[in-house]
């Protein structure tokens, strides 16, 4: 396990090559790379909006760097920040820089709450937060405030909590995120004790017949899931899954219903709640008094409308009781997957799409394979990858074992600047499907659209992600990252709403595309990692175009920053007769493109043949011999061809020592289905 030191050099290398290819400052990347962190572990809710405001005049000075609200438990979020912005060493983060900012955040929300909006330009992010402060506090909607202080310094060893006093009879709480939270998260990794719950649950221990995990049957009260979720809320649910926020649809209504009508009923009409730990302490008694990572992957539901029939109805569920399935994963690297694949199997209640599994989505695979093999053209020996980074601190934890020399090779061969997280590369590919108005919504919304398109596109053709996708997707990466460096450095730009002009420029750009009835030519971006010159000058003036039309929002329709998240915006933008020229030599025609998609679809299905043929003979008789027995089972037998199930059985039997490249695909894809089934081998 590497040292906190290590830990927090790379995050300084990663804040400073993040800023320097997208032009952004330091204090901003910064604030976006550990904001994404805390909205990936449900931390703060996944609205949150930045929006940098101080004044530190008089004897209350305010500052605030951003908001976000969850609407369900009706807490208020304000972000602030201290950044060192030092690399080599850890800066202490003391008492009194910490006292300091929270105060300033603190005087920020009362000050706020007594019309400072209306000292504050409209069409400015401080805007939209200081009124949304105040309108919230004035209709009442406000039960919890919570500030986070974000910072790369670690909290002195002498530090005390400070206690500051509510404001308007609302507790105040506050959050210190600093180096070692950050750290601590990192070694986590989804699978220790990021945060613990103490219960008392009396239990039944179940015979699961493996070492892998425990099971246990279990029940909890209304009042102990109440006051669980209000503590920890969507920490707690499965991130892959969708949360439930209100009372929709019939089964909705039914467990409202029986809260209200007959409670005692609930254990009786209800599926229950399904969940995962990384850990159980039991007592004596046969108590479970303590879990670690409690993850609830099926009854996301049941638990949002317990908590919302008492916190929004005043329901009365001291006689509400829920029955729980509780399974425990201890190894780490297995835990992931298993939450996971418990959360895909047991969400039969209501349909779930499948891009809430994303995670379990072919495309990472295919997408990651590719950027481990695909090398950028170079002029010179020095040519480098593309690193994709599906899960964050996967870039560290290829290094954690490497000795100095093969860091600097990785480092050669995958340099930082070339590092794409999973929610860049969702924002890059929405807003090239002409959706900047869900771009502007943030990464969070941006993936969950992606992963859609995703696994629509999969369920079509599992050849559709190819080496040609790969390379298409990373230029379009470059495009965007290449727009915001020209935005942030065109004389007419002078600060705010840099990721919406981006999005809308990329989204009208693929538009124009469409219109003349062509594609664009990705190869050119590719083949110099960058936008050639010419097509450097024609972005420069759409964006301008596009920055006038976003910066004059219609009456009525909210700032630029409210007023690009509607569709309204992007149908004015689409709709708008923009000037600007692409020279035909980055266009290709219809003919031409599907000649090359062809093409490409050809080469992948006959490595894919290749692939199936390799797995297919190394795996031995007595798992044949299982897959073969799992699809003798007659609830199973329907899930393959006949085709698929003879071949199988032939194979099984001795009767195929080598298969053909057909066969091959035939056993290659059974044997998978089986394991994605829950078979163990």
């Amino acid at each position: 396990m590497i040292k906190i030191e290590e830990f927090h050099h790379n995050f300084m290398q990663d804040i400073f090559a993040t800023a320097d290819s997208r032009s952004l400052f330091y204090k901003d990347s910064f604030f976006e790379t550990v904001s994404d962190e805390l909205i990936s572990t449900g931390e703060i809710p996944d609205n949150l909006t930045s929006a940098y405001y101080q004044y530190l005049k008089g004897r209350s000075p305010m500052e605030a760097h951003g908001f976000a609200y969850d609407d369900e438990r009706e807490i208020l979020y304000v972000i602030t920040s201290a950044f060192f912005q030092e690399d080599m060493a850890i800066e202490t983060l003391s008492s009194k820089i910490i006292e300091q900012k929270l105060k300033r955040a603190r005087n920020f929300i009362i000050k706020s709450a007594s019309n400072l909006y209306l000292d504050l330009e409209e069409t400015s992010d401080e805007f939209v937060m200081s009124y949304f402060i105040f309108d919230k506090l004035q209709n009442k909607k406000i039960s919890r405030i919570k500030v986070i202080l974000l910072s790369d310094g670690r909290i002195s060893r002498s530090y005390k909590p400070i206690i500051l006093d509510n404001i308007n009879d609302i507790s105040f709480e506050a959050i210190i995120v600093d180096i070692e939270y950050l750290y601590n998260n990192y070694n986590a990794q989804n699978a220790d004790s990021t945060f613990t719950v103490d219960v008392q649950l009396p239990c039944l221990p179940v015979q699961t017949g493996t070492e892998k995990y425990q099971s246990f049957l279990t029940y909890i009260t209304g009042d102990q899931v109440f006051n669980i979720y209000d503590r920890y809320g969507k920490r707690l649910l499965e991130q892959n899954i969708r949360t439930f926020l209100q009372f929709k649809g019939g089964v909705n209504k039914g467990i409202r219903n029986t809260i209200d009508g007959a409670p005692y009923m609930f254990f009786a009409y209800n599926n229950g709640i399904t969940a995962t730990a990384s850990a159980v302490e039991v007592n004596e008694r046969n108590e479970i008094i303590r879990i670690h990572n409690l993850q609830i992957v099926n009854g996301g539901q049941t638990t949002s409308a317990i908590y919302a029939a008492k916190k929004n109805y005043k329901a009365d569920i001291s006689d509400v009781v829920v029955q729980m399935k509780l399974s425990v994963v201890n190894e780490a690297t297995e835990h992931l997957d298993f939450v996971s694949k418990v959360a895909e199997y047991a969400n039969t209640q209501n349909k779930v799409n499948k891009s809430d599994f994303f995670s379990n989505s072919p495309f990472h695979k295919d997408f990651k394979l590719y950027s481990k093999s695909t090398w950028t053209p170079s002029q010179t020996q020095e040519r480098h990858r593309w690193f994709y980074e599906r899960v964050r601190g996967e870039y560290l934890n290829e290094q954690a074992y490497m000795s100095k020399t093969e860091k600097r090779k990785f480092e050669l061969s995958f340099p930082r600047s070339k590092k794409v997280e999973k929610t860049f590369l969702a924002r890059s590919e929405m807003a090239w499907l002409q959706k900047p108005d869900i771009v502007s919504k943030g990464g969070q919304s941006s993936f969950a659209a992606f992963a859609e398109h995703i696994n629509n596109e999969l369920e079509k053709n599992q050849l559709s992600i190819t080496e040609k996708y790969f390379k298409d997707a990373i230029s379009r990466i470059i495009i965007f990252k290449s727009l915001e460096q020209i935005v942030s450095n065109a004389s007419w730009y002078h600060g705010g709403f840099r990721a919406n002009i981006v999005a809308y420029t990329v989204s009208y750009f693929s538009h124009y595309i469409d219109e003349v009835k062509k594609h664009f030519d990705f190869n050119a971006i590719w083949e110099v990692q960058s936008i050639p010159d010419d097509l450097y000058s024609q972005f420069l003036v759409l964006c301008e175009q596009v920055f006038n039309i976003i910066t004059n929002p219609p009456m009525g329709h909210g700032n630029p920053s409210q007023w690009s998240k509607k569709r309204h915006c992007w149908e004015q933008i689409r709709d708008s007769n923009l000037q600007f020229d692409i020279p035909l030599k980055y266009l290709i025609d219809k003919q031409t493109h599907s000649y090359i998609l062809r093409e490409e679809r050809n080469q992948k299905k006959m490595d894919k043949s290749i692939e199936a043929q390799t797995l297919v003979v190394s795996i031995d008789y007595s798992s044949w011999k299982k897959v073969y027995e799992y699809y003798c089972v007659p609830e199973n037998r329907g899930s393959i061809s006949t085709i698929s199930f003879n071949i199988l059985g032939n194979m099984a039997k001795g009767k195929i020592p080598v298969p053909s490249y057909k066969q091959a695909e035939f056993l290659y894809d059974a044997y998978n289905q089986a394991l994605e089934e829950g078979l163990v081998l």
